[in-house]
């Protein structure tokens, strides 16, 4: 199981400013898909829910349409232009989150959720492709990409709280869709036209070279480690501002410290990802890959027996890991896939593992009111273990690959 190596050369030519957007749009993604876990008590409180869990489900449309968007997306940003679809990302997530705190009953929020997430599905396969273009040391980029990804998902954290407990959950929407709808202005004025569409152009080849045989190969075990990485993903930051509610419970109960010390937890575990971003460039592959998904299995079970200020503790080390690992599916597609095919690969691969990881927004909810936060967090710890055997089927490759 060996590949041969072929490296990129010429760096991307974007300005700083479309550089700045293209990250700060991926922050953009995931703190608007967050707003509502974090929300979701307040809002099922006027709604007239007993429970945030009975609340919970109607928000799995915007993870599905979030999976199975990305399918179209990658091909339209391969055949029509990554440009044009990164402006109907900031205008068209912008609206439906304006359009969110318009709404009075649970399906109504569930509609507005679901568009949210198919404008949110732009982002992976056409935003990072369009980032890594041509640049000479892809891992460093991804691992800032995902750095700023996921400060998303601390400002949803520690923004939400704020505006909850200030101006009320429908602010929390409407102030962040307006500041987004604003960056796609600014990203239509400044990102230059593309020259040819991806699909046509001549851009940089894949890292390894693979027989076909092998990308297939590849192309399963990327889809699989995707799955299991958004599993864990959503069950995790969907989940943990209840969970850290119910481990602070009497010690702990303003939500906007609760929403500060999980931003906190974020903030620190992003940085995970630009130390592996690096490594990825200097160190072999695989190894590096299975022994971040290993560990992820021990420090599931920690978290689970943990509470209080040890569960602080235990979480934080469980999201190092978690959101550590995130880097490597983007950068399996720039190391095995030529950049005019990369959105529409993107897109299968999220389309399958994001429509399944969807299934535990669905199932976050009902589960925890079943088997409660513990339970779930064993579980989890098998789906961990389950996606590092998933990673022994990665191709060894040379020295020359590195």
């Amino acid at each position: 199981m060996t590949a041969t190596a072929h490296a990129t050369s010429r760096p991307g030519s974007y300005t700083g400013m479309v550089k700045f957007l293209l990250n700060a749009a991926h922050g953009v993604d995931h703190m608007f898909l967050l707003i509502f876990a974090t929300a979701v008590a307040t809002i099922a409180a006027e709604f007239g829910y007993a429970k945030w869990e009975d609340l919970m489900p109607y928000g799995v449309g915007a993870f599905t349409l979030f999976g199975l968007g990305s399918l179209p997306a990658g091909r339209l940003g391969d055949i029509h232009g990554r440009r044009i679809m990164m402006i109907v990302f900031f205008i068209g997530i912008g609206a439906a989150a304006v359009l969110t705190a318009l709404t009075q009953n649970a399906w109504q929020l569930a509609a507005t959720l679901t568009l949210m997430g198919a404008f949110a599905s732009i982002y992976h396969p056409v935003g990072i492709p369009m980032l890594v273009q041509n640049v000479p040391n892809p891992g460093a980029v991804i691992g800032v990409n995902g750095l700023v990804g996921n400060l998303g998902i601390a400002v949803a954290a520690l923004v939400t709280g704020f505006l909850i407990k200030w101006f009320g959950w429908r602010a929390a929407f409407a102030i962040p869709g307006i500041i987004s709808i604003g960056c796609g202005i600014v990203f239509a004025l400044t990102c230059p036209k593309e020259a040819h569409v991806p699909a046509k152009g001549k851009g940089a080849k894949a890292f390894v070279q693979l027989s076909p045989a092998m990308l297939v190969r590849v192309f399963a075990v990327m889809t699989t480690t995707a799955a299991t990485g958004s599993i864990l993903f959503n069950f995790t930051t969907n989940g943990n501002a209840q969970f850290l509610t119910e481990g602070f419970r009497g010690v702990i109960e303003d939500p906007a410290v609760l929403g500060t010390l999980l931003a906190m937890i974020y903030a620190i575990a992003s940085l995970m990802q630009i130390v592996v971003g690096n490594l990825i460039d200097r160190m072999p592959f695989k190894p590096l890959q299975l022994w971040m998904s290993v560990i992820q299995v021990p420090l599931l079970v920690v978290a689970a027996y943990t509470e209080h200020w040890a569960m602080f503790a235990a979480l934080l080390a469980v999201m190092v890991f978690i959101f550590g690992s995130i880097p490597f599916t983007d950068a399996m597609i720039v190391r095995y896939v030529d950049d005019r095919l990369r959105s529409r690969v993107a897109g299968m691969r999220l389309t399958v593992a994001f429509g399944i990881a969807s299934l535990a927004v669905w199932a976050l909810g009902p589960l925890v009111k079943e088997i409660g936060f513990s339970m779930l967090f064993l579980v989890m710890a098998g789906i961990a273990a389950l996606k590092a055997g998933v990673v022994l089927l990665l191709p060894d490759e040379p020295a020359a690959a590195r």
